[in-house]
């Protein structure tokens, strides 16, 4: 920590000269870039609209309610759609995860100069596109419907659940991978009887999350037309169906409470 000397004595201060004038620098940049980008929203917003949000809003909420509760009958098979495009698109992700994160993992890769880059790629490239963009692209190539919604949410979820499981699996006890290797097994049985063991809690945990995540992802589908209560979702919208909108909603927030309900349980059994 710097000295100043004062009067023949030591004030100590937590940063020098020199870092203050970094630190206020640096606050000096993000406050005009602040302000820069405040001024190209303001310029693009049509603020009477905001202003007049309220209203709005009261206006749709008095039409929304109550919700037409008859109309339930109709959401049985769309909130199971939805619930089998979660469950399956998981299951799919999890089965192609697993190998790409033993590729991608630097004491399982078999080679980290040509194989873990290209392991690493998928779970980058997977991850960083939406799950709705990829719901917009398989519609245009196997057409609307369930199949696009499964496939889009496994996409989705191979490279979020291959990284956290290669991060487990870079952390396991080596003692019990080499203790297994000093025995003479092969490379097969060392992966099978010293590293599978140490990462199932992971891998469970891993499947429990991305699932949950997975119901909540699922329900906006059918608004691109990947099937699920989104579909239904979306038809009330488009005929401002009020009513029905706010019972959908109220049936999407029951399927995600019970999810978060069900993943939490199954955690708390896991750790």
């Amino acid at each position: 920590m710097p000295v100043l000397e004062r009067n023949g004595g030591h004030e100590w201060r937590r940063r020098t000269t020199g870092e203050s004038l970094i630190r206020w620098f640096g606050w000096l940049i993000g406050v005009a870039v602040f302000v820069v980008c405040w001024q190209r929203i303001s310029e693009a917003t049509t603020w009477f609209f905001v202003w007049d949000a309220p209203r709005i809003a009261d206006d749709i909420w008095s039409r929304a309610t109550p919700p037409r509760w008859e109309y339930i009958t109709q959401l049985g098979r769309p909130i199971w759609d939805t619930i089998n495009i979660a469950t399956l698109g998981t299951i799919i992700a999890l089965f192609l995860a697993v190998p790409v994160s033993f590729l991608a993992a630097r004491n399982t890769t078999p080679s980290a100069l040509f194989i873990r880059p290209i392991a690493l790629l998928i779970i980058v490239s997977t991850r960083s596109i939406n799950s709705l963009i990829w719901a917009l692209l398989l519609i245009a190539i196997i057409g609307p419907g369930v199949f696009a919604g499964v496939i889009a949410i496994a996409i989705r979820s191979i490279g979020f659940c291959a990284k956290l499981l290669y991060e487990a699996i870079e952390e396991i006890d080596q003692s019990q991978v080499e203790a297994i290797t000093a025995t003479g097994a092969s490379r097969w049985q060392v992966m099978a009887y010293g590293i599978v063991p140490q990462i199932m809690p992971a891998f469970a945990g891993i499947a429990v999350f991305r699932w949950d995540i997975n119901i909540r992802e699922s329900t906006v589908l059918g608004l691109v037309g990947a099937g699920g209560i989104g579909l239904q979702l979306s038809a009330s919208l488009n005929v401002l169906a009020w009513p029905q909108v706010s019972l959908i909603l109220l049936v999407i927030l029951a399927a995600v409470v019970i999810s978060e309900w069900v993943s939490a349980k199954v955690r708390g059994a896991i750790i």
